[in-house]
C-alpha cells in the first residue's frame, strides 16, 4: 500500500515538473524554418519582467509581446542579428542572456569573479584566523599530568 503511493507520488511530480513552454499556437508561424529561427532568438532573450528567465518559457505579457515582435521581425525579413540589434535597441544590453563584451557591460561579465573572489578570500582569512586561534589556545592550555591510579 505504501509503494503504490509513493510511486503515485513520484510519478505525479514527474508529471507535473515537466517543463511547460508558453508560446501558444495563435503566436506560432505558419513557416517551420521562420519558427525554429523564432523559437531559436526567443531562447537567447531574457524576459525584462522575469529576468532569469527567457522569453521562449515566460508566461509574462511582455515576453509575449516581445515573442510575437520577433516573429514579425523574422516575418519582415530580418536575419536574426537584426532582430537582436532591434531588441538591444529597444531595451538595451540587459535583455540578451549573453550581452557584448564591451566598455559599458564589463561590470556584468566582472562581478562574478570579483564576488567569488572576495569570497574566497573571506573564506581563507576565517579559517587562517580560526586555525590561529586554536594554535594559540593549544600553547596557553598548561598540560595536566596523568594521575597514577592509587594502587
Amino acid at each position: 500500500m505504501i509503494r503504490r503511493m509513493l510511486i503515485a507520488v513520484l510519478t505525479l511530480a514527474a508529471l507535473l515538473s515537466q517543463p511547460a513552454f508558453a508560446v501558444e499556437p495563435d503566436e506560432m508561424l505558419d513557416d517551420p524554418v521562420l519558427e525554429e529561427r523564432a523559437r531559436a532568438l526567443s531562447k537567447q532573450v531574457r524576459c525584462v519582467v522575469c529576468q532569469n528567465q527567457d522569453i521562449d518559457s515566460s508566461n509574462a505579457g511582455v515576453a509575449r509581446d516581445l515573442r510575437i515582435l520577433v516573429r514579425e521581425r523574422l516575418v519582415a525579413g530580418d536575419t536574426d542579428q537584426e532582430v537582436l540589434d532591434f531588441l538591444v535597441a529597444r531595451y538595451g544590453d540587459y535583455v540578451l542572456f549573453k550581452p557584448p563584451f564591451k566598455p559599458s557591460t564589463y561590470v556584468l561579465w566582472a562581478a562574478p569573479f570579483v564576488i567569488l573572489s572576495i569570497g574566497g578570500i573571506a573564506i581563507a582569512l576565517v579559517l587562517a584566523q580560526n586555525a590561529r586561534r586554536y594554535r594559540n589556545a593549544a600553547r596557553q592550555t598548561p598540560e595536566t599530568p596523568v594521575k597514577e591510579p592509587n594502587a
